[in-house]
């Protein structure tokens, strides 16, 4: 799948275009891009998605804690596996927030990327104040497609929202329903204050970053390092560490059966189950003991999947 991170492209033939944040790209959006994948094929043209980093909320929101379910780069991954051929991933800073609607049609769409059908969602808005309608770009001279909100077999809305409230309860289970694919967090290997491997539970450190913060506590997790396929288990504390009282929250994983230097590697990190809430344990004896009973949990959890 090709970048770009200018409207300015150059392509044989116009694309068929999909506009929206995308954060999580779950089975809604997932839906949203099979029918713009249809309208592709019919017509012989490339399927694009445009989109916009930080997301939208970091500039509106700034002091909001981290909430972003697919930062940048496991985004793009995600578009990839819908079958996008190209993505324009466009700076969204106050400039660009403040453009009208029509100066973003003329800008981004008519001098830019030029699409033959642009597709969106039923909640779609755009330009400054959000003025921007589907009906404003059909009197720009686009054929727009609007999906309409899409629900589960029990009627559950499939949205960003509803995900990240259950990723923020340890209901990881639940979000990867709604997400259509398995959760995972991503982030590079950094050196910690070795506290794990004094106790003899070495652990792989992860800063969450923009990442949203699970519920904090002790999970089932596979895990998968860069440049390799194998997904291996490991009891993973996600939190602060009441202990020790990390300043913020981060990943620690103790990948079970493996002692090898990761430190600069991409961590792929995939939540299974949550075992507990993170805990103050009245001696390191007593913290020894709780992580043995975690590693033999997570064990018993992942035994199928690896």
């Amino acid at each position: 799948m090709h970048i770009y991170k200018s409207p300015d492209i150059a392509l044989d033939k116009a694309p068929v275009l999909v506009i929206g944040n995308f954060d999580g790209v779950h089975r809604g959006h997932c839906k949203l891009l099979a029918r713009a994948r249809e309208i592709a094929a019919e017509h012989q043209a490339p399927l694009a998605v445009l989109s916009f980093e930080p997301h939208p909320r970091h500039l509106f929101r700034p002091d909001d804690p981290p909430f972003r379910l697919t930062p940048e780069a496991l985004k793009v991954a995600r578009l990839q596996a819908c079958g996008v051929d190209l993505a324009v991933i466009l700076p969204f800073d106050w400039d660009f927030a403040s453009q009208s609607a029509e100066a973003f049609i003329q800008n981004v769409l008519q001098d830019g990327i030029k699409p033959m059908h642009i597709v969106v969602g039923y909640d779609f808005a755009f330009g400054q104040l959000r003025k921007g309608t589907p009906d404003t770009l059909r009197d720009a001279g686009f054929a727009v497609t609007v999906i309409e909100e899409i629900a589960d077999e029990e009627g559950d809305k499939f949205s960003s929202s509803a995900i990240r409230a259950c990723i923020r309860h340890g209901e990881i289970a639940k979000a990867n329903a709604l997400l259509g694919w398995d959760w995972e967090i991503q982030g590079t290997v950094v050196k910690g204050d070795q506290r794990g491997r004094e106790l003899g539970y070495p652990t792989a450190n992860v800063p969450l970053g923009e990442t949203i913060h699970p519920g904090y506590g002790v999970y089932a997790c596979l895990v998968r390092i860069e440049g390799e396929e194998t997904w291996r288990a490991a009891a993973t504390n996600i939190g602060i560490r009441p202990m020790f009282e990390l300043p913020v929250g981060q990943v620690e994983a103790h990948i079970l059966d493996f002692d090898r230097d990761i430190y600069g590697k991409t961590l792929h990190i995939r939540p299974v189950k949550r075992l507990r809430g993170e805990a103050k344990f009245d001696s390191l004896d007593a913290l020894i003991a709780q992580i043995e009973k975690d590693c033999d949990e997570t064990r018993n959890i992942l035994r199928d999947h690896i």
